[in-house]
């Protein structure tokens, strides 16, 4: 009990100086940065954070949590990079951030295992709850994260079809590669719509609508985007670009097809497994009753 009355009075004082921290009256910013707004040379640079504010603690803890986590995350076999997947969802977090909150949930969960172990249980117990609690958390947020990015490249493999083929419209009717885009980003809704909405921003920024469009297929890492966007390339290169998006819009349809087939099929082959176990456990039971009989006689002569 007194180790937890201990990391609890420490936990307790670290929130109290947090707390304090953000209080004007305990910090006080110094006489130059008060007038700076004044003076008609100075520079205006942000404010500087206390040495114990939550900026500080933030700037500190921010690369130990991004080389912690990046570090156990390729520990349990996560390759793809985290600013990709970030990006691919549209989060708002950056890899610091993201990383830091790992790290603040992980905290958390020593703080469970701390008062799980306070209750006097044994050695071994106790490891497993202090080591378990935390990287259970830490695993947890990193799986949210890959379930959403499956989910969006999983929604852009179904949306790509109808969307190449509105390109196709839009090529044929006269549009431009870049009001094509504009439109369906528009107008659009779901997980296509939402990146080529980003695509039509960087173009906007200056940047050519070949990289823009070379940006948005790697961060999706979908084989069908990956095509449409070569062919996209070809822009400046072919008259008929319209035909050549349609083609891709049926080759896409047809990818979608046999993947949604070899899922049925995969599904009604798991249905199979139980009726087989429920199947093959009373006749091995069945099986074993004479088997056992007759050991039980040859035993006995």
């Amino acid at each position: 009990m007194t180790r937890l009355a201990v990391v609890i009075g420490l936990l307790v004082w670290f929130g109290v100086t947090l707390l304090l921290s953000e209080w004007r009256r305990f910090s006080r910013p110094s006489l130059t940065e008060r007038l700076a707004p004044y003076a008609p040379g100075m520079r205006r640079d942000p404010p500087r954070a206390g040495v114990l504010s939550v900026e500080s603690i933030g700037e500190a803890v921010g690369p130990l949590a991004q080389g912690l986590g990046d570090r156990l995350a390729r520990a349990f076999g996560v390759t793809e990079r985290l600013d990709v997947r970030l990006r691919r969802i549209h989060s708002p977090l950056d890899v610091t951030a993201f990383r830091t909150r790992q790290l603040a949930w992980a905290g958390a969960g020593i703080g469970v295992g701390l008062v799980v172990s306070a209750a006097g249980l044994p050695l071994p117990l106790d490891v497993m709850v202090l080591v378990g609690a935390p990287l259970l958390a830490f695993l947890v947020i990193e799986q949210q994260l890959s379930v959403g990015s499956a989910r969006w490249q999983d929604g852009l493999r179904r949306e790509l079809p109808v969307v190449s083929e509105q390109l196709a419209m839009l090529l044929n009717a006269g549009y431009s590669l870049g009001a094509a885009i504009n439109r369906i980003a528009e107008r659009g809704r779901g997980c296509c719509a939402a990146d080529l909405s980003v695509v039509a921003n960087r173009i906007r920024q200056g940047v050519t609508e070949t990289v823009a469009l070379r940006e948005w297929s790697e961060v999706a890492g979908v084989a069908a985007v990956d095509r449409l966007v070569g062919i996209l390339a070809l822009n400046t290169e072919s008259s008929d670009l319209g035909r050549l998006v349609s083609a891709e819009a049926r080759q896409a349809r047809r990818d979608l097809h046999r993947r949604r087939t070899e899922l049925i099929e995969r599904r009604s082959e798991q249905v199979w497994i139980p009726v087989t176990v429920a199947t093959l456990v009373p006749g091995v039971i069945l099986l074993a009753v004479p088997f056992l009989a007759a050991l039980r006689m040859f035993s006995n002569a």
